[in-house]
């Protein structure tokens, strides 16, 4: 329905600000901390400028590309999140949004819906896993997201469990029993249409994770295996290493963002990467990704796929990480904001901005393509970039 469309992802958050409970949109929102990298990831795109052309620009733009072994229309990929508890359909929905606008998503092993049910809505899957639990538990997830279909399989590493924020943090039950509910009920109260929607299709998000289950178990909650990864050590390189080599495909290593990282992960067997600092939700006072993104393309070379996520808003956002050095983009808030205003189609919805954003950025800039985009096509201010050694 036309009325149901939106035109830019600020009004995709704002519709969402207004659907969700006040709890729900502010874990959507939250940020690591006092905020700063949060603020960052948005403001360090606006630093960048164009210096577009006014004639002989192409008729016609091209934006398809190849990542990770799947060909998709636009450089723009579902990055992973856990329990999209925002709508009913959860990554089902996304899972179809992100069909329906032929790109690849990846899921997050912290899901609300199983591999099995999101890889049969859109066949370019890729799967997240945390280092969570031993190396036995490890390869379980690993061969279940095989034989599901995932193309590619990401790992995530940059999480230090400081998730502590000036502001407050909204409380997240660890099950939704009756205590939660008499908790929760005033904001329920105040957003109707969003607990209807769930009561129609079967009750309130229950937080449980399917894709962390044992054979023949149930699925554990949330923080059931939040706490098993919290106590899980921390991996090393070889580790990582031994986990590519049980993945006979793609593989991705994101949230790097020192040279260091990126030159280690290649060297690990990654063939990709993403530039990310966990949306803000990480190590507070970390630059932007794009702000790093520069020295790290330049240091993994073509031995790697290079993708940036973190701070993604509109089509231009897209062309400037393009342009200095990401073969493509990964978004996570911005299509929630979608998920939650209009369901699958509200995905589809972001997607489809982004796509418009692409195409005016390239008409504009005079390329006909996404692969003719160079690092001159941006004007970058000085001290922009940020590397570990020049401090800069």
């Amino acid at each position: 329905m036309s009325g149901a469309w939106f035109e830019t992802v600020a009004e995709a958050q704002r519709r969402a600000k207004k659907r969700l409970p006040k709890s729900v949109y502010g874990a959507l929102i939250a940020g690591g901390q006092a905020g700063r990298t949060l603020k960052d990831n948005i403001d360090a795109f606006g630093e960048l400028e164009f210096l577009p052309h006014t004639a002989e620009l192409p008729r016609e733009r091209t934006m398809s590309t190849t990542v990770m072994g799947q060909d998709i229309s636009l450089p723009v990929l579902i990055s992973p999140t856990g329990v999209q508890a925002v709508h009913p359909d959860g990554e089902v929905a996304v899972a179809r949004g992100a069909a329906a606008a032929d790109t690849a998503m990846g899921l997050s092993s912290f899901a609300s819906r199983s591999i099995e049910d999101v890889s049969s809505a859109n066949e370019k899957l890729f799967f997240q896993m945390y280092w969570s639990g031993d190396r036995e538990l490890l390869l379980q997830r690993v061969e279940r997201a095989a034989k599901a279909g995932a193309k590619g399989l990401i790992v995530t590493l940059d999480w230090t469990f400081s998730s502590g924020r000036d502001w407050g943090s909204p409380m997240i039950p660890e099950k939704i029993d009756l205590k939660a509910l008499l908790h929760f009920a005033p904001e329920g109260m105040l957003r109707p249409r969003w607990v209807l929607d769930f009561l129609r299709r079967g009750g309130i998000p229950d937080l449980t994770v399917p894709n962390m289950a044992l054979p023949g178990q149930p699925a554990p909650t949330f923080f059931g295996v939040y706490g098993e990864w919290m106590q899980t050590p921390m991996p090393t390189w070889a580790d990582v290493q031994w986990l590519r080599e049980q993945w006979d495909g793609p593989f991705m290593v994101k949230g790097i963002m020192h040279t260091e990282d990126a030159r280690r992960a290649v060297d690990a067997g990654a063939t990709a990467i993403s530039v990310s600092n966990h949306g803000g939700n990480n190590l507070d006072s970390t630059p932007a990704p794009i702000r790093v993104l520069p020295g790290i393309a330049e240091a993994v070379g073509d031995q790697a796929e290079v993708l940036l996520d973190g701070g993604i808003r509109r089509g231009g956002d897209v062309i400037k990480a393009l342009a200095l050095g990401a073969d493509a983009v990964m978004i996570g808030r911005a299509y929630l904001w979608g998920l939650a205003a209009n369901g699958q189609a509200g995905v589809q919805n972001v997607l489809d901005i982004l796509r418009s954003g692409i195409d005016s950025t390239l008409m504009g800039l005079g390329r006909a393509s996404i692969h003719d985009l160079v690092p001159s096509d941006i004007i970058v201010p000085n001290g922009f970039t940020r590397s570990p050694l020049s401090g800069r």
